[in-house]
């Protein structure tokens, strides 16, 4: 099952809106035939890992595979059929469907034509694959991902704003990873003002751009002489800036004319409606959004538990400075009751930085 998992991370990122999924098949102890799902519409790992075999499967053949099988028709036909009709008696499988419509169906279907089944075999390892996938099927809304990069004694930048950098190259180079991950990557304004990034995936020689938001209600990132890079580089046209209704008619047509879109929200208590930029994230297909927010948005979207999932990277730092830019507001808690927690815990130690992710407990 670890060797599927390795299978299904190949697709790292490829496979929106569709779940990573890795299979093996053992024969007397040993892989004799691997599959991964590539991308959405490509054979599924359990079709690829038969098609692999080209064979009849011995009698004692297993099949390992990542996800429960499917058993409806899409794009491709039903696994649970593919499984059948190859002769495989056996499969062991390690997290279930997570569509409630779906769950155990599959399972069922195959227990029903004889087929010796074990599940739950490294699950949450298995689910872990597919944040993104899992969170959609069941919720019908894209994951939030909230990104911060923080000092011990939780700070972002220095008290003049200098944030290069508060982590080390191997955490940066995971943020990386992450950001492949994501079918969109999105800002401040304010970020992209101060650190001018690029909202790419750089691994190796590989540059991959998704969609890349910038929140902006008043279209100020496209004030001034020098503009961002992000306005203006080869994927600027993935760019769009998430504005206010009404915002400035002549930023706008800066806008128009540089290829940048703008989604047009309404406001809600003083911010950008969050419902508004949801729900078009839902109509456009974006199942997911890995924000790499400032200190005051992060705030501010955790606080109205607007963010699903969070990725702290904490760095063995301290700058000892209350003008230095942290996260939080005036509370006024009283009890450690009132701490925001994570569940679905995961720990990575990522040279002298640690990262801990998992999903926000509303």
């Amino acid at each position: 099952m670890r060797r599927a998992i390795e299978l299904a991370r190949r697709a790292w990122g490829q496979t929106h809106p569709n779940p990573m999924v890795g299979a093996a098949i053992v024969e007397d102890g040993s892989i004799v035939a691997e599959g991964w799902h590539e991308r959405a519409g490509q054979p599924h790992a359990e079709v690829a890992a038969i098609e692999a075999l080209g064979r009849k499967p011995a009698e004692d053949a297993t099949l390992y595979v990542t996800l429960e099988p499917c058993s409806t028709v899409g794009r491709t036909g039903a696994c649970t059929e593919a499984i059948l009709r190859s002769g495989i008696r056996r499969v062991v499988v390690g997290a279930v469907d997570p569509n409630p419509e779906h769950a155990g169906r599959g399972l069922s279907l195959l227990r029903g034509q004889g087929i010796e089944v074990l599940d739950g075999v490294l699950s949450e390892d298995c689910a872990d694959l597919n944040l993104i996938f899992n969170h959609w099927i069941v919720n019908r809304r894209p994951l939030i991902a909230a990104k911060i990069a923080i000092t011990l004694d939780g700070k972002f930048a220095a008290a003049s704003g200098h944030s290069r950098w508060v982590t080390g190259k191997v955490a940066r180079e995971n943020v990386m990873r992450w950001r492949r991950y994501f079918p969109a990557i999105a800002v401040g304004a304010n970020t992209v003002r101060q650190d001018d990034p690029s909202l790419s995936s750089r691994l190796g020689e590989e540059v991959y751009c998704p969609r890349r938001f910038v929140f902006d209600r008043s279209l100020k990132s496209l004030q001034g002489e020098h503009l961002p890079t992000i306005f203006s580089d080869a994927f600027a046209d993935r760019t769009i800036i998430v504005c206010l209704q009404g915002a400035g008619s002549e930023l706008k047509q800066r806008a128009k004319a540089l290829g940048v879109s703008l989604w047009e929200v309404s406001e809600v208590a003083g911010h950008l409606s969050w419902s508004d930029f949801i729900s078009r994230c839902a109509a456009e297909e974006v199942h997911g959004v890995y924000l790499e927010a400032g200190p005051s948005l992060a705030t501010t979207l955790i606080e109205q538990q607007k963010i699903d999932y969070l990725f702290a990277y904490t760095a063995p730092k301290l700058l000892l400075d209350t003008c230095s830019r942290g996260m939080g507001s005036k509370r006024e808690t009283t009890s450690m009751d009132q701490c925001l927690g994570l569940s679905s815990i995961r720990h990575e130690v990522l040279g002298s930085d640690i990262l801990t992710r998992g999903f926000l407990k509303s």
